[in-house]
């Protein structure tokens, strides 16, 4: 794959992260769609394979990091200051943090 697809490649996927993360979240969507097209239209004149390079690392690993770091909370109750996964965004199986687990 060439080097401008990679690029590219990285760019979108960055985005699609930013939609599953920051679902439901204007704020935050906005603020990181703004970061990641700030980030790739401020090196868009690199030349350099090997710092074109560094960079498609650096956008993967905060692309991973996105994805995996990040998680959303919601306010359980009004009186309760209990926070706990929104529930559109767990998987199957994954208790929300203040409830008991099951046992195996």
């Amino acid at each position: 794959m060439g080097t401008r697809l990679k690029v590219l490649n990285v760019f979108k996927t960055l985005h699609r992260t930013r939609l599953a993360v920051f679902k439901h979240d204007d704020t935050a969507l906005t603020a990181a769609r703004l970061k990641i097209n700030e980030e790739f239209r401020k090196n868009k004149n690199e030349t350099s394979e090997e710092n074109i390079k560094k960079m498609i690392k650096m956008g993967s690993d905060v692309e991973a990091v996105l994805r995996e770091t990040v998680m959303q909370m919601e306010h359980v109750g009004k009186n309760k200051l209990l926070l706990r996964p929104r529930e559109s965004l767990l998987l199957e199986n994954v208790p929300y943090c203040d409830q008991p687990r099951k046992k195996s």
